[in-house]
């Protein structure tokens, strides 16, 4: 072996890393792409309660797309998870406790967060929301809603009289178990009038990825598809 030969060997064996470091490195270096991708694109949730049930049941696991709403807005009949409006919500619902290495792979996408809540968007900003029509319907700016697809069998479309004006960069939620849910209908006495700031929405409900034998994506209802909703 030449001299040069010899050199070039141990320039290589210089630069290389040795396996602990190359195993720390790659750690790190999934850690980061776990975090970015919970943060802008796909983030794991659990289903805390049974408020959206037949389409949810207790801690399924869903997966939530945030690509949607990077130009557009929520939209009606989404599903969406969001954050505790003021801290006021969750109270109800309970919140799922994890443990301290839950807790952490659960903060870098790793593990589904729970500690949100889950709901269907029935009204959007500057929308009249209210109920019952004389066929005991919710309607959203006069234009009874068709809910039999989704609401649980049996379940009245509520049990709750309500007539809101969606303000602004708000929205109007309720639960798919119209009989157990406490949603905006619920919380009409705090602030926003038991409307949930858009922004505090983490992002769209795209399927349920566990118990496998669950699994599928979600659909829009064709009742939101009606152009008499509005926008």
């Amino acid at each position: 072996m030449s001299p040069g030969d010899r050199a070039a060997g141990r320039t290589r064996r210089t630069r290389s890393l040795p396996v602990w470091a190359e195993t720390v490195l790659l750690l790190v270096l999934a850690l980061v792409v776990s975090a970015v991708i919970k943060t802008f694109f796909v983030q794991m949730f659990f289903v805390p309660s049974g408020s959206m049930r037949p389409l949810f049941v207790d801690n399924d696991r869903i997966l939530v797309q945030k690509i949607s709403y990077w130009t557009g807005h929520v939209q009606r009949g989404d599903v969406v998870v969001f954050d505790d409006p003021g801290g006021r919500w969750l109270g109800s619902e309970g919140v799922t406790h994890l443990n301290p290495v839950q807790k952490v792979l659960s903060d870098i996408g790793l593990y589904p967060t729970g500690g949100h809540l889950v709901k269907r968007v029935i009204g959007i900003g500057g929308d009249h929301v209210a109920c019952c029509d004389s066929r005991g319907r919710v309607t959203v700016n006069g234009t009874p809603l068709n809910e039999r697809s989704y609401i649980a069998k049996g379940a009245a479309p509520s049990d709750r009289p309500f007539d809101v004006t969606v303000p602004k960069g708000r929205l109007w939620v309720m639960g798919d178990n119209r009989g157990n849910s406490e949603d905006s209908r619920f919380h009409q006495d705090l602030p926003g009038g038991g409307t949930v700031p858009e922004k505090d929405v983490v992002g769209k409900v795209w399927a349920i990825v566990w118990p496998f034998s669950r699994a599928h994506l979600l659909h829009e209802p064709a009742t939101f598809e009606n152009h008499a909703l509005g926008r």
